[in-house]
Protein backbone atom coordinates (compact mmCIF):
# COMPACT_ATOMS: atom_id res chain seq x y z
CA UNK A 1 0.00 0.00 0.00
CA UNK A 2 1.34 3.53 -0.23
CA UNK A 3 1.77 5.57 2.84
CA UNK A 4 -0.19 8.92 3.03
CA UNK A 5 3.03 11.33 3.21
CA UNK A 6 3.73 9.70 -0.77
CA UNK A 7 0.48 11.68 -1.33
CA UNK A 8 0.82 14.53 0.74
CA UNK A 9 4.20 15.55 -1.04
CA UNK A 10 2.54 15.06 -4.11
CA UNK A 11 0.10 17.55 -3.32
CA UNK A 12 2.83 20.48 -2.04
CA UNK A 13 4.92 19.76 -4.81
CA UNK A 14 2.03 21.10 -6.80
CA UNK A 15 1.90 23.89 -4.80
CA UNK A 16 5.66 24.65 -5.33
CA UNK A 17 6.97 23.65 -8.02
CA UNK A 18 10.22 24.94 -8.40
CA UNK A 19 13.98 24.08 -7.98
CA UNK A 20 14.00 25.99 -4.08
CA UNK A 21 10.81 24.47 -2.61
CA UNK A 22 12.49 20.92 -3.81
CA UNK A 23 15.58 21.57 -2.79
CA UNK A 24 14.70 22.04 0.83
CA UNK A 25 12.48 18.99 0.73
CA UNK A 26 14.85 16.55 -0.46
CA UNK A 27 14.66 14.66 2.98
CA UNK A 28 10.91 14.18 2.06
CA UNK A 29 11.07 13.17 -1.25
CA UNK A 30 13.94 11.01 -0.22
CA UNK A 31 11.58 9.20 1.76
CA UNK A 32 8.41 9.24 -0.40
CA UNK A 33 10.68 7.98 -3.24
CA UNK A 34 11.62 4.80 -1.48
CA UNK A 35 7.88 4.35 -1.17
CA UNK A 36 6.77 4.26 -4.45
CA UNK A 37 10.14 2.23 -5.07
CA UNK A 38 8.59 -0.60 -2.36
CA UNK A 39 5.29 -0.44 -4.21
CA UNK A 40 6.83 -0.93 -7.90
CA UNK A 41 9.41 -3.45 -5.90
CA UNK A 42 5.69 -5.44 -5.02
CA UNK A 43 4.34 -4.85 -8.57
CA UNK A 44 7.65 -6.33 -10.11
CA UNK A 45 7.01 -9.76 -7.88
CA UNK A 46 3.42 -10.03 -8.46
CA UNK A 47 3.60 -9.10 -12.64
CA UNK A 48 6.18 -11.75 -12.77
CA UNK A 49 3.96 -14.40 -11.78
CA UNK A 50 1.96 -13.65 -14.99
CA UNK A 51 4.57 -12.06 -17.34
CA UNK A 52 8.43 -13.00 -17.75
CA UNK A 53 10.54 -9.66 -16.38
CA UNK A 54 13.44 -11.48 -16.11
CA UNK A 55 15.91 -8.83 -13.52
CA UNK A 56 13.92 -5.89 -14.10
CA UNK A 57 14.44 -3.84 -10.93
CA UNK A 58 12.54 -0.96 -9.80
CA UNK A 59 15.30 1.53 -11.11
CA UNK A 60 14.49 -0.28 -14.27
CA UNK A 61 10.59 0.84 -14.45
CA UNK A 62 10.74 4.46 -12.22
CA UNK A 63 10.52 7.58 -14.17
CA UNK A 64 12.57 10.38 -13.34
CA UNK A 65 10.34 12.84 -11.35
CA UNK A 66 12.53 15.61 -13.55
CA UNK A 67 10.29 17.44 -16.69
CA UNK A 68 11.73 17.82 -19.88
CA UNK A 69 10.82 21.46 -20.58
CA UNK A 70 12.87 22.34 -23.52
CA UNK A 71 10.41 22.38 -25.81
CA UNK A 72 7.42 22.88 -22.97
CA UNK A 73 5.49 26.11 -22.84
CA UNK A 74 5.01 25.37 -18.82
CA UNK A 75 8.10 25.46 -17.11
CA UNK A 76 7.84 23.85 -13.88
CA UNK A 77 10.65 21.72 -13.45
CA UNK A 78 8.54 18.31 -11.85
CA UNK A 79 6.01 15.88 -12.25
CA UNK A 80 3.56 16.27 -10.13
CA UNK A 81 3.23 12.44 -10.23
CA UNK A 82 5.22 9.13 -9.72
CA UNK A 83 5.00 7.03 -12.94
CA UNK A 84 6.40 3.28 -13.16
CA UNK A 85 6.36 1.13 -16.65
CA UNK A 86 6.38 -2.66 -16.04
CA UNK A 87 8.09 -4.76 -18.78
CA UNK A 88 11.51 -7.31 -19.84
CA UNK A 89 13.20 -4.12 -18.92
CA UNK A 90 11.47 -1.93 -17.27
CA UNK A 91 10.72 1.19 -19.12
CA UNK A 92 12.83 0.99 -21.88
CA UNK A 93 11.07 -2.34 -23.68
CA UNK A 94 9.96 -1.36 -26.52
CA UNK A 95 6.47 -3.09 -26.18
CA UNK A 96 3.30 -2.60 -24.92
CA UNK A 97 3.85 -2.21 -21.42
CA UNK A 98 1.87 -2.09 -18.10
CA UNK A 99 1.56 1.00 -16.37
CA UNK A 100 1.15 2.93 -13.27
CA UNK A 101 0.63 6.60 -12.94
CA UNK A 102 0.55 7.41 -8.80
CA UNK A 103 -0.99 10.91 -8.56
CA UNK A 104 -3.49 12.56 -5.84
CA UNK A 105 -6.57 14.25 -6.25
CA UNK A 106 -8.06 10.61 -7.87
CA UNK A 107 -5.80 10.92 -10.35
CA UNK A 108 -3.89 7.63 -10.37
CA UNK A 109 -4.52 5.34 -12.81
CA UNK A 110 -3.37 1.43 -14.31
CA UNK A 111 -3.23 2.19 -18.14
CA UNK A 112 -1.88 0.22 -21.24
CA UNK A 113 -2.49 -0.32 -24.49
CA UNK A 114 -1.19 1.56 -27.86
CA UNK A 115 -0.43 4.81 -26.77
CA UNK A 116 2.00 6.22 -29.84
CA UNK A 117 2.30 3.54 -32.40
CA UNK A 118 4.82 4.38 -35.47
CA UNK A 119 3.21 4.18 -38.80
CA UNK A 120 4.31 0.84 -39.54
CA UNK A 121 2.88 -0.23 -36.45
CA UNK A 122 -0.55 1.44 -36.65
CA UNK A 123 -0.46 -0.41 -40.60
CA UNK A 124 -0.34 -3.81 -39.14
CA UNK A 125 -2.92 -2.81 -36.57
CA UNK A 126 -5.52 -2.00 -39.32
CA UNK A 127 -4.63 -4.64 -41.28
CA UNK A 128 -5.37 -7.36 -38.49
CA UNK A 129 -8.44 -5.14 -37.56
CA UNK A 130 -9.59 -5.36 -41.27
CA UNK A 131 -8.78 -9.18 -41.77
CA UNK A 132 -9.74 -10.57 -38.49
CA UNK A 133 -11.35 -7.99 -35.72
CA UNK A 134 -12.96 -10.80 -33.62
CA UNK A 135 -10.34 -11.96 -31.58
CA UNK A 136 -9.54 -7.84 -30.51
CA UNK A 137 -13.36 -7.93 -30.14
CA UNK A 138 -13.61 -10.70 -27.72
CA UNK A 139 -10.61 -9.42 -25.35
CA UNK A 140 -12.13 -5.64 -25.04
CA UNK A 141 -15.84 -6.40 -24.81
CA UNK A 142 -15.58 -9.18 -22.45
CA UNK A 143 -18.01 -8.07 -20.13
CA UNK A 144 -15.25 -7.95 -16.37
CA UNK A 145 -12.47 -6.37 -18.62
CA UNK A 146 -15.16 -3.23 -20.27
CA UNK A 147 -16.01 -3.26 -16.22
CA UNK A 148 -12.85 -2.73 -15.14
CA UNK A 149 -11.65 -1.05 -17.65
CA UNK A 150 -15.23 0.86 -19.10
CA UNK A 151 -13.67 3.38 -22.53
CA UNK A 152 -11.79 2.78 -25.16
CA UNK A 153 -9.57 5.85 -25.52
CA UNK A 154 -7.30 7.58 -27.70
CA UNK A 155 -7.04 9.45 -30.35
CA UNK A 156 -9.41 8.41 -33.59
CA UNK A 157 -9.76 9.88 -37.59
CA UNK A 158 -12.17 12.19 -38.10
CA UNK A 159 -13.20 10.07 -41.18
CA UNK A 160 -12.07 6.45 -42.40
CA UNK A 161 -8.70 5.79 -42.86
CA UNK A 162 -6.58 5.87 -46.10
CA UNK A 163 -7.51 2.94 -48.06
CA UNK A 164 -10.54 1.70 -45.74
CA UNK A 165 -14.41 2.28 -46.86
CA UNK A 166 -16.38 4.15 -44.63
CA UNK A 167 -18.63 1.97 -44.75
CA UNK A 168 -16.26 -0.95 -43.08
CA UNK A 169 -17.96 -3.10 -40.42
CA UNK A 170 -14.98 -2.34 -38.09
CA UNK A 171 -14.93 1.22 -38.85
CA UNK A 172 -14.97 2.41 -35.37
CA UNK A 173 -12.09 0.31 -34.26
CA UNK A 174 -9.86 0.97 -38.00
CA UNK A 175 -10.61 5.21 -37.13
CA UNK A 176 -7.98 4.69 -33.81
CA UNK A 177 -4.27 6.32 -34.10
CA UNK A 178 -4.68 5.10 -30.30
CA UNK A 179 -5.96 2.57 -28.85
CA UNK A 180 -5.90 2.39 -24.76
CA UNK A 181 -7.15 1.90 -21.31
CA UNK A 182 -7.02 2.93 -18.27
CA UNK A 183 -8.33 2.41 -14.63
CA UNK A 184 -8.16 5.22 -12.40
CA UNK A 185 -8.23 4.73 -8.45
CA UNK A 186 -9.62 7.40 -5.66
CA UNK A 187 -7.37 8.89 -3.02
CA UNK A 188 -8.87 6.06 -0.50
CA UNK A 189 -8.66 2.94 -3.27
CA UNK A 190 -4.90 4.01 -3.32
CA UNK A 191 -4.22 4.22 0.22
CA UNK A 192 -6.04 0.66 1.29
CA UNK A 193 -4.44 -2.43 1.51
CA UNK A 194 -6.62 -3.71 -1.75
CA UNK A 195 -4.65 -1.14 -4.41
CA UNK A 196 -1.92 -3.68 -5.53
CA UNK A 197 -4.20 -6.36 -5.26
CA UNK A 198 -6.73 -4.28 -7.88
CA UNK A 199 -4.15 -3.23 -9.70
CA UNK A 200 -3.16 -6.95 -10.63
CA UNK A 201 -6.87 -7.85 -11.46
CA UNK A 202 -6.28 -4.83 -13.86
CA UNK A 203 -3.11 -6.48 -15.15
CA UNK A 204 -4.21 -10.02 -15.76
CA UNK A 205 -7.39 -8.56 -17.37
CA UNK A 206 -5.63 -6.28 -19.72
CA UNK A 207 -2.63 -8.56 -20.14
CA UNK A 208 -4.16 -10.45 -23.33
CA UNK A 209 -4.41 -6.92 -24.41
CA UNK A 210 -0.91 -5.84 -24.19
CA UNK A 211 -0.46 -9.76 -26.00
CA UNK A 212 -2.33 -9.03 -28.58
CA UNK A 213 -0.69 -5.85 -30.11
CA UNK A 214 2.79 -7.11 -28.67
CA UNK A 215 2.62 -10.18 -31.48
CA UNK A 216 0.79 -7.99 -34.15
CA UNK A 217 3.77 -5.17 -34.09
CA UNK A 218 7.04 -7.27 -33.25
CA UNK A 219 6.28 -10.77 -33.64
CA UNK A 220 3.46 -11.53 -36.43
CA UNK A 221 5.67 -13.51 -39.49
CA UNK A 222 5.59 -10.76 -42.78
CA UNK A 223 2.84 -11.03 -44.97
CA UNK A 224 0.77 -13.37 -42.96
Amino acid sequence: MVHPTTLEFLRDLAQNNNRDWFHENKKRYATVKGDFENVVSTLLVEINKVQELGATQPKDCIFRINRDIRFSKDKSPYKQWFSAAFGLGGRHSGKVDFYIHLQPGNETFLGAGMWSPTPPQLAKYRQEVDYNAEELKTIIHLPEFRGFFPEIQGETTKTAPRGYPKDHPEIELLRHKQLFFSHYFTDHEVLSENFVPTIMKGVVLIKPFCDFLNYIFFDEPEGV
